[in-house]
């Protein structure tokens, strides 16, 4: 999506590793638009920078997740659906599998070319 992102994800340190990938993707996009002198999108992520914040000139991501634990089956498949269903539930796409950066790809049509994932049973 244009302004979030939802992850169905496990790790041992979860937090450090949403913690990394917020980094890492950050820089990512500074230093494109940085490069490519987009100067439209510095200015937005400067504006967007907490005032206490005085080790960083941007913020790219707003501060904090909001994590939840699945627990069980049941869950998972509802939580899966949602997120399949959000681009369609905003008028991106007609069908879930059409929204290029959904793992609905993968799971209907044996698509990874986009998103590699480990894949979860889906019945």
């Amino acid at each position: 999506m244009e302004n979030h992102l939802h992850l169905v994800a496990e790790a041992p340190d979860l937090t450090g590793c949403v913690q990394s990938f917020k980094r890492h993707t950050a820089r990512s996009l500074i230093n494109c638009a940085t490069s490519t002198n987009k100067d439209w999108l510095l200015h937005q992520f400067g504006y967007c920078r907490k005032a206490y914040k005085h080790n960083s000139q941007y913020q790219v991501w707003q501060e904090g997740a909001h994590p939840q634990l699945i627990q069980g089956d049941d869950m998972l498949r509802q939580k899966m659906i949602y997120i399949h269903n959000n681009p369609v539930r905003r008028g991106y796409v007609d069908a879930h599998e059409h929204w290029r950066y959904s793992s609905a790809r993968n799971y209907e049509s044996g698509d990874h070319t986009v998103l590699e994932i480990d894949p979860l049973p889906w019945p």
